[in-house]
């Protein structure tokens, strides 16, 4: 278990080359991202995957996202991608935007119950990317044990994951705590899984109709509808009132 503080230039690159080896082989790592810090692994190392899911304490019911080092990558793992999912990607990668999309059905890789999807994203993070091209697609999530508040530094996600973690890659602070904004995409419309550093109203800018995490499309919330108007009184009613009225006694009239 070694963690080496890549905001140098010689441990930054001694340090990638570690965490290459260690993804290549099988083990976890710990990296930075434009959002929390990550612990990840190859994405199509079956052990590797469950040994991940064993550290932060989770099940095969939350499958990890799978990380990318560029857009051309999501066309060897993922097939017909929905045009939702390409207008988002379009404007958000790199960032902080996770994408739900059918992945291809030949892939070996084993990243649990995920009924034929995965959620995919590409970090804005020089570091991360600079890892992932040397390992290809990595399983990625949060560095920190379920349950307990992300990570903000590598040195944070050591005292949580501890032995587990093979190699960890400082980088300092992360400058967002937040996470990535999530979309399932296989959704008709899309849908809004997690807002996170991106919020509905962005994604919205991008696919209007996407629905929020309770199933609502634009302008559909309950406290987005307008009250409904009072029923006019029938003229023919309100005129017979006014003429009892009239006939009324001075002393019977309402005040």
């Amino acid at each position: 278990m070694r963690l080496f503080n890549c905001r140098k230039i010689k441990d930054r690159a001694t340090g990638i080359k570690s965490a290459a080896r260690a993804v290549t082989g099988g083990r976890l790592v710990v990296i930075p991202t434009d959002t929390v810090y990550g612990i990840g692994c190859d994405a199509f190392n079956h052990a590797a995957v469950k040994a991940l899911l064993a550290a932060k304490g989770r099940g095969r019911d939350m499958a990890p996202p799978v990380l990318v080092g560029s857009k051309r990558a999501l066309d060897g793992i993922a097939s017909d991608v929905p045009d939702s999912a390409k207008e988002l990607i379009e404007a958000f990668w790199p960032g902080p935007l996770t994408v739900v999309v059918p992945y291809t059905p030949t892939l070996t890789w084993d990243l649990g119950d995920t009924d034929g999807t995965v959620a995919v994203r590409m970090p804005l993070h020089p570091l991360a990317i600079e890892l992932l091209k040397e390992t290809g697609p990595m399983a990625v999530s949060s560095a920190n044990k379920t349950g307990q508040p992300p990570a903000e530094t590598a040195a944070d996600a050591k005292a949580q994951l501890g032995s587990d973690v093979s190699v960890y890659l400082e980088a300092g602070p992360s400058e967002d705590n937040l996470p990535s904004t999530i979309v399932d995409c296989v959704a008709h419309p899309p849908q809004l899984l997690r807002e996170g550093a991106l919020t509905l109203e962005q994604i919205r800018k991008i696919v209007p109709d996407t629905l929020d995490r309770d199933g609502y499309g634009p302008g559909q919330r309950p406290e987005d509808q307008e009250p409904d108007e009072a029923p006019e009184a029938d003229e023919a009613d309100a005129s017979e009132t006014a003429e009892a009225t009239d006939e009324a006694p001075a002393e019977e009239r309402p005040a």
